[in-house]
């Protein structure tokens, strides 16, 4: 499979890239130096610049909350998986600020708004003492009494924790 990346970028140098994109699919290019793309990123692999023509413009690799599957087509009628997608470029304007988290928190669509938090489960908050209480517990259980009573007891402080919570 291929490796791919989404690739996301202002309005401005949206239409530049379509009009680059039309020009060259008609063969009608007036300056070669206007039609290049650029992507390159520094030592630490997640801030960089990418250029269109002679313009630069900052840019972040951010891990996107799921992953995403891109497919292709050669006969408009069947579909071939081409890749997972995990990341996605972010272009922006000078003006905005550069992403503080590694990972994009909304995904690539309106409903995938604020995703990590709303579609996966948080890990439980626990309180250690209260979890070696319960293990000690169990393990005196366990060395006195018959299987019996130890399902009873168990059952019995797993409805206390869950009532604690």
């Amino acid at each position: 499979m291929d490796e791919q990346f989404i690739l996301r970028v202002p309005p401005s140098v949206a239409e530049q890239i379509e009009r680059l994109m039309n020009e060259s699919a008609a063969g009608s290019s007036s300056n070669p130096e206007d039609a290049s793309l650029d992507l390159s990123f520094s030592d630490d692999g997640r801030s960089g610049t990418f250029m269109i023509g002679n313009k630069s413009f900052p840019a972040s690799l951010l891990d996107l909350p799921t992953v995403v599957e891109s497919y292709k087509t050669y006969d408009d009628s069947f579909l071939v998986k081409a890749a997972d997608i995990g990341q996605m470029v972010m272009v922006r304007e000078d003006v905005d600020p550069a992403p503080e988290e590694v990972e994009y928190k909304h995904g690539l669509t309106p409903p995938m708004r604020d995703a990590r938090r709303r579609r996966y489960r948080r890990e439980p908050d626990l309180n250690a003492e209260l979890v070696h209480r319960v293990e000690k517990d169990l393990i005196s259980i366990m060395h006195g009494v018959s299987v019996s009573i130890l399902l009873v007891c168990v059952i019995c402080k797993i409805f206390l924790l869950i009532a604690m919570e």
